[in-house]
């Protein structure tokens, strides 16, 4: 860990110049310049003075931080084959997650789950073919590169009423599926 371009990251977060930590942390301008320059290496109870001056701790600036993920390959996903549907989980593990997207493949004459009433909303991109949304009692017909958006006050599912295979982007927020 380079400990003096995580103070210098931090300091700038928090807006401070180096002159005002040096205030705060009751060190020299000089020497926090070349902390922040990895040129020297304070000793723990003064690493411990210009963390408190940066308003955290030792063990939250120790704290390793998880590398998220940002990009899912096919390897990834997760496959789950119903009888009447496809579902792959593009993104995994979204339940910890504010949305929750998949791949929808829908056979001809096959409706999706149905969705009962929640408290989130869902989007929809069809990627390939043709379905019926059911939001309640009403019907949509949403065809490939259309899309729909909905809250989930009203039970509501997908239904394909053609001869080819639909796919959908669908995206729940927050995680359903």
């Amino acid at each position: 860990m380079e400990i003096g371009r995580k103070i210098k990251r931090l300091r700038i977060q928090k807006g401070l110049t180096l002159e005002e930590l040096a205030s705060r942390s009751e060190l020299t301008k000089g020497f926090l310049s070349q902390l922040e320059r990895d040129l020297t290496s304070p000793s723990i109870a003064t690493l411990n003075d210009i963390v408190e001056a940066l308003g955290s701790s030792l063990a939250e600036f120790f704290k390793e931080e998880e590398q998220e993920q940002l990009v899912f390959r096919k390897k990834d996903f997760f496959v789950d084959e119903k009888e009447n549907y496809t579902i792959h989980w593009i993104v995994p593990n979204t339940q910890k997650n504010e949305m929750e997207p998949i791949l929808l493949e829908l056979p001809q004459g096959n409706e999706s789950f149905g969705m009962d009433p929640h408290s989130g909303e869902e989007f929809g991109y069809v990627l390939e073919g043709t379905v019926v949304l059911i939001n309640g009692e009403e019907k949509f017909t949403v065809h490939k590169g259309e899309t729909f958006y909905l809250s989930g006050k009203r039970r509501h599912y997908l239904k394909n009423e053609k001869k080819t295979t639909a796919k959908v982007l669908w995206v729940s927020t927050p995680p359903l599926f």
